[in-house]
């Protein structure tokens, strides 16, 4: 793996799911593979689980973690080739990345969309700007427009319920049911996570994928085409067994809130349709808008042993950098 931007930089999908498991039962097996290898991680925006996560990781396999908040610590970045830095922009791009190349074995960007101007947004010049200038691997915490550390995760968790012996009897010789349902949000928010976690539960193919949203909310189809789209919340949830949630701006009207209707925040109501699906969330939520507290603190959450498994994402991903795999 050269850089992790996609599902598309992954060769083996179910091999890196099994070894962020093994990662799990041992996390320190590899603690010598980053012995003396330094890993730079780029804040161009705010990061806890991400940030959290992926440096408890780089130390489990042995490399040192710098930290850099780029908004708050550094200076103002620059990306647009050919700019007349004659604005707020200190530094370019071209011009900070090789440094960092110097410093670093790999180097990890957050980014964020503007939800301004979707051409630049989907462009992802942020992350191609660092993939061409600095000159070693790169691995998205977010960009504008994904989150693949994130649906790694997802995808991993998923897996990893499915094994429990409580339930492989309900999952044998059946693909799951899969729904990613919108919900309410009090501000406009990017598409990042629901485009991803639409892109990875495609590849893995071991899913009976339903995305529903009110009308107006549609992805973009590069990361649904796949999926089943359904508008009436209550028939996609339909012998469900397992339900993200997770709220998004509007795609062709870009970055819009069209509704805020509250009959789309989940709740124990709205679970009895599925087959008591486990429910999931990314975090940060906002409780008892896109999810009532009733779901977050009851037994069909996996949101708190989602969020764990950032750990052994991120760690199965460094592995199979530094490997060279």
């Amino acid at each position: 793996m050269k850089n992790f931007t996609s599902v598309q930089d992954v060769a083996d999908l179910q091999q890196l799911v099994e070894s962020a498991l093994a990662y799990k039962a041992y996390p320190f097996k590899d603690e010598a593979l980053g012995h003396r290898k330094r890993i730079g991680m780029l804040f161009l925006n705010p990061s806890m689980r991400t940030r959290l996560s992926t440096q408890v990781a780089a130390q489990q396999l042995g490399m040192e973690a710098v930290v850099f908040n780029v908004g708050s610590e550094g200076w103002a970045l620059e990306f647009e080739e050919e700019a007349i830095m004659s604005g707020n922009t200190v530094e370019h791009v071209k011009d900070a990345a090789p440094i960092m190349g110097k410093y670093f074995d790999i180097l990890c960007i957050r980014t964020f969309p503007s939800l301004k101007n979707k051409e630049d947004d989907y462009s992802e010049l942020y992350i191609r700007q660092f993939i061409k200038y600095a000159g070693i691997p790169i691995v998205s915490l977010e960009s504008a427009t994904l989150h693949p550390l994130q649906s790694l995760t997802d995808i991993i968790t998923m897996q990893e319920y499915m094994r429990q012996p409580s339930q492989v009897a309900r999952f044998a010789g059946r693909k799951p049911k899969v729904v990613l349902t919108w919900a309410p949000h009090v501000k406009p928010l990017p598409q990042c996570v629901a485009n991803s976690f639409a892109q990875w539960v495609n590849a893995w193919g071991e899913a009976d994928f339903v995305i529903t949203h009110p009308e107006d909310y549609e992805l973009s189809e590069q990361f649904t085409k796949g999926a089943r789209i359904e508008y009436n919340q209550d028939e996609a949830l339909k012998e469900a067994d397992f339900v993200y949630v997770k709220n998004w701006s509007t795609f062709q009207d870009y970055g819009k809130i069209y509704t805020n209707d509250p009959e789309w925040m989940m709740t124990n109501e709205k679970l009895a349709h599925t087959n008591n699906a486990r429910v999931m969330h990314c975090l940060p939520v906002r409780r008892n808008v896109e999810l009532s507290d009733e779901i977050l603190d009851g037994a069909n959450s996996l949101v708190t042993t989602q969020a764990g498994n950032r750990v052994w994402a991120a760690q199965a991903v460094l592995s199979e950098i530094l490997r060279g795999k």
